[in-house]
């Protein structure tokens, strides 16, 4: 009997051996955080299914307690230092002298920040491929010194990787023209059915269709406080869910939640079945980033049929194209206009979300990412240098 066609492609050598690869450089599984996060989530589960052995390098301060295997991908749960600027770096240093003693393949590192690493990697013959996700530079997060860092990590993403992942033609274009440096763009996916009105709407006291939506992190280019204030100006009684959180932004938080008005909730960060309970069911969601690539949470709540409500940027507009309403964060006139207009709208804001579901169904597949990664996979583990 012929071997499937899938765990064909994750096997290598005379043995038929698994290919084992190493995913590293987030905050691990299960997701609690952000993007790469729920990268790495989905993208293991989907390895795994296709024959893969995977193993997740995990941080002790976000994984359960004596989590060892997470939709059958291994766990690696390792230590940090719990500071901003230091909690990703020394993390990834940690993993990837523990990688070394690991019999892995290959290996995808995400961020740019840990581009300094790599060459740890590449001593020990692990080839690998790294995920630089959008221009983290630019972020108003970083002070002098974490924009220098990262302005000096763009370069060597450039230099250092055997393969570069960007997750947007944008960004794709931006290391291409600016560093004339290849990439591979691979983006991020929804699921293809969304999920039925889920319990958190009952604890939340919410209605189908009768919230907005904002799902981030708190922090200044994603524009939980423009959204804030321009809500202000809003008619009706429409709740606005702001969902998230943001570790070393309390004050930034507490200056915006001051002035919200009533109708502006804030439940802190949801995960899981309520994350997208929430986000299944909201009558717009509103996409505020400034930076980075592909934003999951704009691909899900597209795909979901949520009507969305996204900021004017390239990146944003390569994912979104014309099943969105667009605002200019600069200009919160113009967000408070397009939250006006869905509220006085619902039916027509309602056909815009099935448009824009649409699209992610055409566009954005996890199976699609994962076969994506998988062949990537394939070509760093045939390449493979001998072990040190």
């Amino acid at each position: 009997m012929k071997e499937p066609a899938r765990m064909r492609a994750a096997t290598t050598g005379p043995e038929q051996r698994p290919l084992h690869v190493a995913l590293l450089g987030s905050r691990g599984i299960p997701c609690r955080y952000g993007g790469y996060e729920t990268l790495m989530e989905e993208l293991a589960a989907r390895l795994v299914e296709r024959g893969f052995r995977v193993t997740v390098y995990c941080r002790s301060h976000f994984t359960p307690k004596g989590l060892k295997r997470y939709r059958g991908a291994e766990l690696v749960v390792l230590p940090s230092l719990r500071t901003k600027y230091l909690d990703t770096p020394i993390h990834t240093l940690l993993s990837c002298l523990d990688a070394r003693g690991r019999d892995f393949d290959a290996a995808l590192m995400v961020n740019s920040a840990n581009a300094l690493w790599l060459p740890l990697l590449s001593a020990a013959g692990i080839r690998h491929a790294l995920h630089v996700d959008g221009i983290e530079k630019r972020r108003a997060k970083w002070g002098p010194v974490g924009r220098a860092v990262y302005a000096l990590s763009e370069r060597l993403a450039c230099v250092l990787p055997d393969l570069l992942v960007t997750d947007a033609e944008v960004i794709r274009r931006h290391y291409l023209e600016r560093y004339a440096t290849a990439s591979t763009a691979i983006t991020y996916g929804v699921e293809p059915d969304p999920p039925q009105p889920a319990r958190v709407l009952e604890e939340l006291d919410l209605e189908p269709r009768g919230y907005f939506l904002y799902v981030s992190r708190f922090e200044p280019e994603n524009n939980p406080h423009r959204l804030v204030d321009a809500y202000a100006t809003v008619h009706g009684e429409i709740p606005l869910m702001m969902v998230g959180d943001a570790p070393y932004a309390g004050e930034f938080i507490r200056s915006f939640q001051r002035r919200a008005d009533a109708r502006v909730r804030f439940p802190g960060a949801i995960y899981g079945e309520g994350y997208r309970g929430l986000l299944a069911n909201a009558l717009a969601y509103v996409q505020a980033t400034e930076v980075g690539g592909t934003h999951p949470a704009l691909v899900e709540a597209m795909g979901y049929g949520n009507c969305v409500i996204v900021n004017d940027t390239p990146e944003n507009r390569e994912v979104a194209g014309d099943v969105a309403l667009y605002f200019r964060a600069e200009a919160p006139q113009t967000l408070s206009q397009q939250l006006e207009w869905v509220r006085a709208h619902p039916e027509a804001a309602r056909r815009l979300g099935q448009r824009a579901a649409q699209r992610a169904a055409q566009l954005y597949s996890w199976d699609a990412v994962s076969h994506q990664y998988a062949q990537l996979f394939q070509q760093l583990a045939g390449r493979r240098s001998p072990k040190c």
